[in-house]
């Protein structure tokens, strides 16, 4: 008789369970367990437990909780030191191992595995396993935080070693740029700008246009897509502060930027300054104008030869200035 009693009962604390057991944490589920059992009486510890999974201790505690009304956890769900121990505590070399991977130049060695790939919390979580720690991806971003790292993107800051005299060299640049323009003598700063596709493509910025009617461009940059490229090479007149910018549709050459440099000079120039016979330029050292570059020195006299100008060159470069002249031909 007492058999068949139980046997009944444990339908009805099994739905009951179901119906409850998604909304219970670890301290609900052992006082719930507690109460279905007291309120079956005899056998009730061994049919919860039969039927909650939960171990028969485990009701047994929960019984004691309800009868003596406090829980030695407090507001807490388990007791302070309960559950697995930290993985860090478990594994005292995973800390180190894991600084060494993130950080393999500073901290570890620069032949580490990691040191050209991806630093994911997979890839270090995959080669953490392979170092034999048993530990995972959701881990390894836990340890990267209570260590102090951060997702973060790079930032450009570093510029390269400058040569000893390059402070002198722009000294030098700007006491004879002073001197020529004493003088009369037109001072001019050249460079080529940043080239751009010609045509609809996605550029940065807003325009005005009604409202929902958005223009439609490329989803891709090539260059078939469009109608040409822009190779912008701007000429600015120190003296004036005014600029020139010529654009042209092909590549950025030495026979463009002096070819640049002429129309300057017919077009503005030699009506700012009529009575000039020398012509002072500033450059950089690399690129159309690089002073390397021999159809740069070439195009240069060409010009000199055709407008009569004495035309002086500084070419100002993190390794060394030097200056050339173009001097037109004696007649």
């Amino acid at each position: 008789m007492m058999r068949y009693r139980l046997e009944s009962q444990k339908e009805p604390v099994r739905q009951r369970w179901e119906a409850l057991r998604g909304e219970l944490n670890e301290r609900t589920k052992r006082l719930t367990a507690a109460a279905e059992a007291r309120a079956i009486g005899f056998g009730g510890v061994t049919l919860v437990s039969e039927v909650t999974g939960l171990g028969r201790a485990t009701i047994r505690r929960g019984l004691h909780e309800l009868d003596t009304g406090e829980s030695p956890t407090g507001h807490r769900v388990r007791r302070a030191g309960g559950g697995r121990r930290r993985r860090i505590d478990a594994d005292p070399t995973l800390g180190d191992d894991l600084d060494r991977l993130v950080e393999p130049v500073t901290r570890g060695d620069p032949m580490s595995p990691l040191r050209w790939t991806a630093k994911s919390v997979a890839a270090l979580a995959r080669e953490l396993r392979a170092m034999g720690h048993a530990v995972g991806s959701t881990t390894v971003a836990v340890l990267l935080k209570q260590r102090g790292y951060r997702l973060q993107a790079n930032r450009k800051r570093l510029e390269g070693t400058q040569h000893p005299d390059r402070d002198a060299q722009f000294r030098f640049i700007n006491d004879h740029s002073r001197e020529w323009q004493a003088i009369g003598v037109p001072v001019i700063s050249v460079d080529a700008k940043k080239k751009e596709l010609v045509g609809d493509f996605k550029n940065p910025g807003r325009e005005w246009h009604p409202a929902g009617q958005p223009p439609d461009v490329q989803c891709h940059d090539f260059a078939h897509l469009g109608i040409g490229k822009a190779c912008p090479y701007g000429v600015y007149d120190v003296a004036a502060q005014a600029g020139w910018v010529a654009v042209g549709q092909d590549h950025d050459t030495a026979q463009f930027a002096v070819h640049t440099i002429e129309r300057w000079w017919h077009e503005q120039g030699h009506c700012r300054y009529p009575d000039a016979r020398d012509l002072y330029i500033v450059a950089d050292g690399g690129g159309s104008n690089g002073h390397r570059v021999r159809l740069w020195k070439v195009e240069l006299q060409r010009v000199a030869n055709a407008t009569g100008l004495r035309i002086h060159v500084s070419h100002f470069s993190a390794r060394y200035e030097q200056v050339e002249l173009y001097r037109a031909p004696t007649l």
